[in-house]
């Protein structure tokens, strides 16, 4: 149990974060709530696309599956470069690479470059988790980590939210095209991330031992499936996958159905889905405190536990509301049970 009742004389939690530490997690903050508006806001246009290029829906569907495979590729190579040059050099790559390629999706002439845009987009939002969540939580102080890592990562919901809210209010003034190219906006954020982010001391430390020592730290990525921590690892991967399948299975293809299936206008399209994301927003901090009191392993069992009986019980089509909290939370715990 880390976030304890203040003892006498003891500071707030929220006061015991420098003010670099708290620049750094807005940083991240930013970076993260960017990237999930720019790869959600094409959830939200797949089916006007497809009339657009006049091409099968299937296809269309098949470009954010190509993202996501290639978020893999991303974060592999941003954590690999956030050792060797830190994390703020990598987190402003990420953040560029995504806008710049949700613009150029937004002006493709033809369906073959927005597939290949929107693709490569998932590598700088790949590389964006890595190497922000490392510059906030490297160093932040252990009795409020559980709840701000929560935060950090329901960010996402934040971005979701955001980007529905602009489909239901610009999408028949501006269309599909119109918001992808407001997918840039986000690059602005790098200016600011420039000047006023420092990289975490840890890291700022610990490389200047290894260069005055001349040794290189290095962690191989098959590290993590050596015999005595092969179990860790396999029960993370599973856990997170299983994660990201049932939130894709629920979001993936709920706007097209709302608009192929009830031909909801814009408006109520984008309502229960911004509903959702608030609901699984305030959810991230919630489970985030729970695994401060209660430890990180119940962070991820309870949700986890009413998440299934929900699914069970539950043979109305509200599901989106109540999934979006347990799913992401679940995911959000287990996320913090590795060292960041």
């Amino acid at each position: 149990m880390t976030m304890t009742a203040e003892m006498p004389g003891q500071v707030p939690w929220w006061k015991e974060p420098t003010k670099d530490q708290w620049v750094a997690w807005i940083a991240a903050w930013l970076g993260w709530t960017l990237d999930a508006f720019d790869f959600t806001i094409f959830l939200l246009i797949m089916v006007p696309i497809a009339e657009s290029f006049q091409v099968p829906l299937i296809e269309v569907t098949a470009v954010f599956t190509i993202t996501l495979w290639l978020r893999l590729v991303g974060a592999v190579g941003s954590g690999w470069l956030a050792d060797r040059v830190g994390r703020k050099t990598p987190l402003m790559i990420s953040i560029l690479w995504y806008s710049i390629c949700n613009l150029l999706a937004g002006i493709a002439p033809n369906f073959a470059l927005l597939f290949l845009f929107r693709a490569l987009l998932g590598i700088g939002m790949g590389a964006e988790w890595p190497a922000g969540a490392a510059l906030a939580m490297e160093s932040w102080p252990t009795r409020s980590r559980g709840l701000m890592s929560g935060l950090l990562q329901g960010s996402w919901s934040i971005g979701f939210l955001l980007s529905s809210a602009a489909y239901g209010l610009l999408y028949d003034k501006i269309g599909w095209r119109g918001l992808l190219i407001l997918g840039v906006l986000p690059a602005l954020t790098v200016v600011w991330i420039r000047i006023y982010v420092k990289e975490p001391k840890v890291w700022v430390e610990n490389r200047r031992i290894q260069r005055e020592q001349r040794q290189e730290f290095r962690a191989p990525l098959l590290d993590i499936f050596r015999l005595c921590i092969l179990g860790n690892t396999i029960m993370a991967c599973l856990w997170m996958a299983s994660g990201f399948v049932i939130y894709y299975s629920v979001y993936g293809m709920f706007a097209t159905h709302l608009q192929k299936d009830l031909h909801l206008g814009a408006a109520m399209v984008a309502m229960p889905i911004a509903m959702a994301n608030l609901v699984a927003f305030l959810a991230s901090g919630f489970w985030g405190f729970v695994a401060d009191i209660f430890g990180r392993r119940w962070g991820m069992i309870i949700p986890a536990a009413s998440r299934r009986s929900t699914y069970s019980l539950s043979p109305t089509p509200s599901w989106p509301v109540p999934s979006s909290c347990r799913v992401r939370s679940s995911a959000r715990s287990m996320a913090k049970t590795r060292p960041i």
